[in-house]
């Protein structure tokens, strides 16, 4: 048996502790080689090792994305990308990756990807078509975030995101507000909050507002085409759609 060399870059144990479960079961030629939660620990760890056969790479890493990695070091083995957000998915093909998987990973998810791995190996160079890995990405189905942790003090609360009316940035932090009033900080911000929504259920209003349809109380017309919209529960200021997203507003509200 041949056995494959593999690299893990991940920076939250209980996703890497999973991914390297799910490697075992799928991959028994698999060797896991070594492991890196920063862009740091992972430029360390390519300057002291060969080259593995393959890098599975979270790309939000504790210290930057992983993207960085590259502009350190010469990386010449294939390498599978894992996130939770679809943003980076061109940059992800500007680089030697074979695949591009969404969080949470199951062992459908990275069987596939090594089975695409594989086929390559055997086929030779491809040419990556990133406008179908786009669209692929867009028509598939996504797995949405359906729970968010909220760390207060020493306390870890889990809440289901069908208990949250909106999301919000006040004075550069951000808050969720639970349906019954609660405001709780996050450790996202609202650009990744955004991708880990389903937007059928979420719409981002403005720069400072995520919104749900359940916490729209009541709207009116308001000048150069935008929407005053009232929050349940309220919010202490005036919340106004932006005019750029105000036709896909009313798109979404008539879904």
């Amino acid at each position: 048996m041949t056995f494959m060399r593999i690299l893990v870059l991940e920076d939250e144990e209980q996703a890497l502790q999973r991914l390297i479960k799910i490697i075992g079961n799928v991959i028994p030629e698999a060797i896991l080689t070594g492991t890196a939660a920063s862009i740091e620990e992972a430029v360390a760890w390519f300057e002291q090792h060969p080259m593995p056969d393959l890098v599975f790479m979270d790309i939000q890493l504790a210290d930057g994305t992983s993207f960085q990695v590259f502009n350190k070091i010469k990386i010449t083995c294939p390498v599978i990308f894992t996130t939770a957000f679809e943003s980076y998915a061109l940059e992800a093909f500007k680089v030697n990756s074979v695949d591009y998987l969404l969080k949470p990973l199951d062992e459908h998810d990275v069987k596939k990807a090594i089975d695409k791995l594989k086929l390559l190996q055997n086929s030779g160079p491809a040419t990556v078509d990133y406008a179908a890995i786009l669209n692929s990405l867009k028509t598939s189905q996504k797995k949405y975030k359906d729970r968010f942790i909220i760390k207060l003090g020493d306390t870890i609360k889990s809440l289901c995101i069908t208990d949250i009316a909106y999301f919000y940035t006040e004075n550069k932090s951000n808050f969720i507000c639970t349906n019954e009033g609660k405001r709780l900080p996050i450790d996202f911000t609202l650009d990744q909050v955004e991708e880990m929504l389903n937007p059928k259920n979420f719409f981002r209003i403005n720069r400072q507002f995520i919104i749900g349809h359940h916490a729209i109380d009541e709207m009116k017309a308001h000048s150069r085409s935008r929407i005053i919209v009232r929050l349940s529960p309220p919010y202490k200021a005036l919340t106004i759609v932006a005019v750029d997203r105000a036709i896909d507003f009313r798109n979404w509200l008539s879904e």
